[in-house]
């Protein structure tokens, strides 16, 4: 698929997929006879990966160290999930930090259905 489907697929612009790209967090686009990128569906999972990783609140640098043991193959399996270990624990402190917001929100919204404003 050319460049604008598959930005309107991801949901990411092009300037953002070049981006990607000359970083080096997307490697090997093909191009067609006319030298515009052909992206595969191998190409589609990978960004939907690094999407969700992004809104996980991984930092670019991890995913781009992540993207490098990825090319390393099988032999960086275990580093690869450590460096994934590590982000889920990051992540569950985050998750338990918002459940925590959300409580005092949902407790103030009460205050104020209840009119017992303070």
């Amino acid at each position: 698929m050319n460049m604008r489907e598959f930005s309107s697929l991801v949901g990411l612009s092009p300037h953002t997929l070049r981006y990607y790209e000359k970083i080096g967090l997307l490697k090997n686009v093909q191009r067609n006879s006319s030298g515009h990128r052909a992206y595969t569906s191998k190409d589609l999972t990978w960004i939907i990966f690094v999407k969700r990783l992004k809104e996980t609140a991984m930092p670019l640098d991890n995913i781009l160290v992540y993207a490098s043991l990825r090319e390393l193959g099988s032999e960086s399996l275990s580093q690869r999930q450590k460096l994934l270990e590590l982000h889920q624990e990051t992540l569950k402190v985050h998750i338990a930090q918002q459940e925590k917001h959300m409580a005092a929100l949902e407790e103030k919204i009460n205050i104020y259905k209840c009119g017992k404003v303070r």
